[in-house]
């Protein structure tokens, strides 16, 4: 049992050194990156393209996309205008820092503004790996319900912004709002959130807005 925790912490160790160099490349030129989690079907792939939609005419944007097996949501980020490069896990759960290394010697990233990476769904084991992008953000969606703080708590209590989508099937679900911030405040009381919805884009422009400045202040250190 020692062994196997002093293994564990060795792995961690491992991927948090990479993260930093990571920071330090994406740093040096002046990227602003972004991490996206959420459950399958929350809505990252959504939210990354009309964030595209909004963000393409005014600041060069690479994607990178972590899936299991598959290139669809990479595809995606492509047809929607950003420079778009596939990492395939391989049954993984997670992006690591290793994976994300790998990727951005793809990428000039001199020519880019921002760095919007989409990791696998999953609301566990993306929390426990740093990737060295600069936010973590997670995506909540109405559907999924109210209680998700309560039970995936390591995923609320170490991200920068929250997105609350599908805010639109709000009369539709059983989902009550109160109580669902109440999990998040209690976990995360600092935490910036945003209810949105990518179907009516209701809530999306106070999202491209706090996304702006973040790339403005990058871009002005």
């Amino acid at each position: 049992m020692v062994k196997k925790v002093s293994i564990v912490e060795k792995i961690h160790s491992a991927n948090d050194q990479l993260a930093a160099e990571n920071r330090q490349r994406l740093d040096r030129s002046s990227v602003f990156s972004l991490n996206f989690m959420a459950s399958p079907g929350a809505g990252k792939t959504s939210l990354i393209e009309r964030t595209l939609h909004e963000l393409t005419p005014l600041f060069n944007i690479a994607v990178i996309d972590g899936d299991v097996a598959t290139s669809i949501d990479a595809n995606r980020a492509a047809e929607a205008g950003a420079t778009a490069v596939q990492i395939n896990t391989g049954g993984q759960c997670h992006i690591d820092a290793n994976m994300l290394q790998k990727a951005l010697n793809e990428l000039d990233l001199d020519s880019f503004d921002l760095l919007l990476v989409e990791n696998v769904g999953n609301l566990i084991c993306p929390a426990s790996f740093q990737l060295g992008t600069h936010k973590n953000l997670l995506i909540a969606s109405i559907p999924e319900g109210d209680d998700k703080p309560y039970k995936y708590p390591a995923m609320y209590q170490d991200v920068d912004a929250l997105i609350i989508n599908k805010i639109d099937l709000l009369p539709y679900v059983d989902f009550d709002m109160p109580y669902f911030e109440k999990g998040v405040q209690i976990l995360n009381p600092d935490l910036v959130t945003f209810p949105v919805s990518c179907r009516t884009e209701e809530g999306i422009q106070f999202w491209i807005e706090w996304l702006k400045e973040q790339i403005d202040s990058k871009k002005n250190i």
